[in-house]
């Protein structure tokens, strides 16, 4: 076979090879493996719709291009020159142009009826059995869930995968950059209902297995909902470029019975009630930096440096703003540093861990100044006393 031959076999069996790739990956994957090629298994019922509606288009599409291409081929095969076919000589035909009319119409009909239904069910928000607020900042992911009665329940996720795993110091672990402190918790077979925002830049929230994505857009909030049908935790991630660490913005949602879900709120109402107790108290200098270090390696840390010596943000080690007026400090903390990548951790941290953190600061590095911030100094200082 001449080198012409082989290539042009080759690239008529290519197509084949992919399909039959695609045909036997679908037969064998299930629930528990990562499915490459096609979309993901979902474990919603909008999921279920739309990878339905996705095979549905998908096989429709391939009937057309078996049939335009099968044509094509025959046609230039069984009409070609050297058999001495004399071509056809015509202009106009009114039924063909009725027929390439009428037909992807009918086609086109044929895909709207399923991808109507389908969006009218993924946009369907109502009678939803719990709403969750979530708004995004760079690079973490706030949840409010809330109530009814007004004690709304507030927390951050943000990534736990460690800097030795990042840095490649360690092997990365099975779920690297997919892991985060304080994952979302929802209970099985309940319709959650989503509110998206953002603090700062676009973002977007995005977990395949849930079948929900939506942009996170400052000064909007876009509505989606998932009922998730299994138990599980399904990760995913920010979908949006929202900054130079826009990889490390992981989405975590635990799907437990509803008797877990009533456990794990009643365990997070309780450490709200702790944090609210803890702001009466006064700390000692290594309580607060014990406190703080670990404050510092989960929400400073990625931009400032494990030692303090900078990289994104300034170098913590030495600086005018740890070693000057605590006020200063903590105008920066609270406020972040406008036209720079110092954020506002005002509403991001509770009076408790700012105070721990910017003690911390204070107190490591080899800055050692001795100073203590108190949860109450916090406080007063946001209320401009």
């Amino acid at each position: 076979m001449c080198f012409k031959a082989k290539r042009l076999h080759r690239l008529a069996l290519g197509p084949v090879l992919s399909l039959l790739g695609l045909t036997s990956r679908l037969a064998w994957s299930d629930d528990t493996k990562v499915n490459q090629i096609n979309m993901p298994v979902s474990v919603t019922e909008v999921g279920a719709s739309i990878y339905n509606l996705h095979m549905t288009i998908f096989w429709i599409c391939v009937v057309i291009g078996v049939l335009v291409f099968g044509v094509m081929f025959y046609s230039i095969f069984a009409h070609r020159k050297s058999r001495g076919v004399t071509p056809s000589n015509f202009h106009e035909s009114t039924t063909v142009e009725i027929a390439w009319t009428v037909v992807p119409f009918l086609i086109l009909l044929v895909m709207a009826v399923p991808a109507t239904t389908t969006l009218i069910n993924v946009y369907d928000t109502t009678d939803a059995d719990m709403d969750i607020l979530i708004t995004g900042y760079q690079w973490k992911w706030k949840y409010e869930y809330l109530d009814e009665a007004g004690e709304n329940l507030t927390f951050f996720s943000n990534l736990s995968t460690s800097q030795e795993e990042i840095y490649n110091r360690e092997a990365k672990g099975e779920h690297y950059l997919l892991e985060v402190d304080e994952p979302v918790v929802v209970p099985v077979n309940s319709k959650v209902r989503l509110l998206i925002t953002a603090n700062d830049v676009i973002h977007s929230w995005w977990v395949p297995e849930l079948a929900v994505k939506r942009d996170a857009i400052p000064g909007f909030i876009n509505e989606t909902w998932f009922r998730a049908e299994r138990e599980g935790i399904y990760r995913g991630q920010c979908a949006e470029l929202c900054g130079r660490d826009h990889g490390f913005m992981p989405i975590v949602v635990n799907v437990v019975s509803q008797q877990k879900y009533t456990d794990w709120l009643s365990d997070k109402q309780a450490e709200a009630a702790e944090i609210k107790a803890l702001m009466a108290q006064t700390f000692t200098l290594d309580d607060l930096v014990k406190r703080g270090k670990d404050v510092y390696a989960r929400d400073c840390q990625l931009c400032h440096g494990a030692n303090g010596e900078g990289g994104i943000g300034k170098a913590i080690a030495g600086s005018s703003i740890a070693t000057g007026p605590v006020a200063t400090h903590l105008d920066v903390g609270i406020y972040g540093v406008s036209g720079t990548s110092m954020q506002s951790f005002g509403k991001q941290l509770n009076d408790v861990d700012m105070a721990a953190v910017i003690t911390y600061q204070r107190n490591a590095f080899g800055n050692n100044m001795g100073d203590m911030v108190q949860p109450l100094d916090v406080f007063n200082h946001k209320q401009g006393q």
